[in-house]
């Protein structure tokens, strides 16, 4: 019997262990060789359960994604309007504050077939219906929704890089102040002529 075999290694365990090591060191540092180590293995025995740091890396995002679809559907789930953006947008900002490897691997660019298997289609329709009760037509949802991801994504990082640790007013009141400007502007959202 192998060592890796007697760690118990599967492809589930590599990616959720994965996914910690992202979340301790960062997930451009979240290898199969860094992962390996934590096993005490060699990093070869690691691909018979994925074929390489890509592979690993795309796992990785997709596990990252599904959590976040997971938990921001429980969030809006009975939900609309403002309540739901709030509620959408606190899963999303929590979920990077507690797993920040795993949020930068949701960011990961997939290819095409896995990006369509994989949860990321669920984060665009919770989305979408959010904005059908701010009565958005096309393509202003669609820009609705790149600019929602964009203001997102970008608040968490900058915060989770601590960029907004030494100043006042806190983090928290300026995330409700962005997310009360988000409401007001889906509200208002000026259409084509």
């Amino acid at each position: 019997m192998t060592r890796a075999e007697r760690v118990g290694l599967t492809t589930e365990r590599l990616v959720r262990a994965g996914a910690e090591l992202a979340d301790e060191i960062g997930f451009e540092r979240a290898t199969p060789a860094e992962l390996a180590r934590r096993f005490g293995v060699k990093t070869a025995s690691l691909y018979s359960h994925v074929k390489n740091a890509h592979d690993l890396k795309t796992r990785i995002a997709l596990l990252a994604l599904e959590e976040l679809a997971d938990l921001a559907s429980t969030a809006v789930a009975g939900r609309a309007g403002k309540d739901a953006l709030t509620s959408f947008a606190n899963a999303y900002r929590d979920y990077a504050l507690e797993h920040p490897g795993r949020f930068a691997a949701a960011a990961y660019r997939l290819d095409p077939e896995a990006a369509a298997a994989g949860a990321g289609v669920r984060h665009a329709r919770m989305m979408r219906a959010i904005l059908h009760g701010y009565d958005l037509p096309e393509p202003q949802q669609t820009h609705a929704v790149r600019l929602l991801g964009s203001v997102f994504s970008g608040y968490v990082g900058l915060e989770g890089a601590g960029g907004f640790s030494h100043s006042a007013p806190s983090p928290q009141e300026s995330w409700t102040e962005i997310l009360n400007a988000l409401d007001a502007l889906l509200r208002t959202w000026p259409t084509a002529p």
